[in-house]
C-alpha cells in the first residue's frame, strides 16, 4: 500500500469543503456516482447522507426527482455489445420511476438510449437514442477524423418520446432534420457518433432544447415539423452540456470550452444566454479561470433567488454560486470506484468520484424527508 495516495482528487480532499449559510440557497443535493453500483445519494447542505437508494443498475448517467418525490434513475442496462470504444462510457438504456423506499414503480427500457432521459411529471419520458447509418448515409456526415467510424458506420442521434406505458408519441431524426454542411463535427472529434446529443429537455411552449456537443451547438426543435427553429451563435459555446430553461424564456448552459475559438488556455464556465438575441447575458468562471475545467460532462442548475448549483462532473465537485460569482457553497463526491466495462476502463483506468449531474431540491419537494433526518 501506497504511503501517498496516487489518486489526486481524493488526495485533495472530500466532503463538505465549503458552506456559507446565509448566502446559500439551502436544500437537499441528489446525485449518483458514476461508477457506483446504483447508489443514490441526498445530501444536507452539510454533506450529511439524509437519503439513500441501491437500484439495481450502475447510472445511465443521473437520478432527478420528479413532482410528488418519486426519484426519476437512468441505469444502465447490463450485458450489452460496445456499439463503438466509447459506448460503454455514456449509454445506459433502463429508464425507471422509484419510490422512495427503492420500490421500482415502472421501467422503459432501449438499448440504444444514451445520456439523457428526462422524465415527465405525467408519466412520459423524452430521451436520446441512435440509429446506424451506413454507405452514403454515413459518407454524407461532415468533419471529424477520417476512417474513425467502426466498421463504417456511424451512429446519429435519435430523440425519443413515450407515454407512461411505453408506447411512443413522438419521435425526431438528426439525419432528417440536420443539414450535414451545417452540422458538421468537429475535426478533432471520432465519426464514430453524430452530433452527439448529451441532454433533451421539453422547453414552456412545447418545443424541444437539445444540446449538440460534438458541433457546439444548442438547438430549439419544432415537434410539428421536426426543423430547427433556433440555434446558438456560432462560438457562443464549446461542447457544451446541460441547456435548460429559466423562467422567461433564458437558457442557462454549462459551457465546457473545448476547443473555444480565439482561446488558448481551457476553462469552463456557466452563461445564460438571452434567447430573443443570442448574446450572453451572464455568467460565471471561477476566479483564476483555469482552476475550473472540466472537458467533458457538467450541468448547471438556477436555484430559487438566483443562486446556481453546479456540477464539475469529472471532479466530483457541486458547488453553489451567488448571482454575483460568490461560492458558498462546495461539498467533493467521497464515492471513488473504476468502471466496471473494459472498454472504458483502459480510456480512464484511474478511479473517479466523476457524476453526470446534481440537482438542489427544498424540503418541499421531499413529503417524505423525516423531521428526524432533515438539516
Amino acid at each position: 500500500m501506497p504511503v501517498v495516495d496516487q489518486n489526486s482528487r481524493r488526495r485533495r480532499g472530500t466532503g463538505l469543503i465549503a458552506l456559507d449559510a446565509d448566502a446559500s440557497a439551502g436544500g437537499y443535493t441528489l446525485f449518483a456516482p458514476l461508477t457506483g453500483g446504483g447508489e443514490v445519494y441526498l445530501i444536507d447542505l452539510r454533506g450529511q447522507v439524509v437519503h439513500q437508494w441501491k437500484l439495481p443498475y450502475r447510472p445511465g448517467r443521473h437520478a432527478r426527482i420528479l413532482a410528488g418525490g418519486n426519484l426519476a434513475y437512468n441505469g444502465v442496462l447490463p450485458d450489452r455489445p460496445a456499439l463503438f470504444p466509447m459506448w460503454h462510457k455514456y449509454r445506459g438504456g433502463v429508464m425507471t420511476e422509484v419510490a422512495p423506499d427503492g420500490t421500482v414503480l415502472r421501467e422503459h427500457r432501449d438499448p440504444l438510449q444514451h445520456h439523457d432521459a428526462h422524465h415527465l411529471d405525467d408519466g412520459r419520458i423524452l430521451y436520446t437514442a441512435l440509429e446506424p447509418l451506413r454507405g452514403a448515409d454515413a459518407e454524407a456526415v461532415r468533419g471529424g477524423v477520417p476512417g474513425s467510424e467502426t466498421d463504417g458506420t456511424v451512429w446519429a442521434d435519435t430523440i425519443q418520446e413515450v407515454d407512461a406505458d411505453g408506447n411512443p408519441t413522438w419521435s425526431w431524426r438528426a439525419a432528417e432534420h440536420l443539414d450535414r454542411d451545417a452540422y458538421a463535427l468537429h475535426p478533432d472529434y471520432s465519426r464514430e457518433h453524430w452530433p452527439l446529443i448529451n441532454s433533451v429537455t421539453p422547453l414552456a411552449d412545447g418545443t424541444v432544447l437539445a444540446s449538440l456537443r460534438s458541433t457546439s451547438d444548442v438547438i430549439v426543435i419544432s415537434r410539428e415539423t421536426g426543423e430547427v427553429l433556433w440555434r446558438s451563435a456560432p462560438g457562443t459555446v464549446s461542447q457544451q452540456h446541460c441547456p435548460t430553461e429559466l423562467p422567461g424564456g433564458n437558457l442557462l448552459v454549462f459551457d465546457n470550452g473545448v476547443f473555444r475559438p480565439g482561446c488558448d488556455v481551457p476553462y469552463s464556465r456557466v452563461v445564460e444566454i438571452e434567447r430573443s438575441s443570442g448574446e450572453v447575458v451572464w455568467e460565471y468562471h471561477d476566479p483564476a479561470r483555469e482552476s475550473f475545467f472540466a472537458p467533458f460532462m457538467g450541468s448547471a442548475q438556477r436555484l430559487p433567488g438566483g443562486n446556481t448549483l453546479v456540477t464539475d462532473s469529472p471532479s466530483g465537485r457541486l458547488f453553489e454560486v451567488t448571482r454575483d460569482g460568490y461560492l458558498c457553497w462546495e461539498y467533493v463526491v467521497p464515492y471513488f470506484g473504476g468502471y466496471r466495462e473494459s472498454q472504458v476502463r483502459e480510456l480512464f483506468p484511474a478511479e473517479p468520484n466523476a457524476v453526470f449531474r446534481a440537482y438542489r431540491y427544498s424540503a418541499a419537494d421531499l413529503p417524505w424527508l423525516t423531521v428526524a433526518g432533515q438539516a
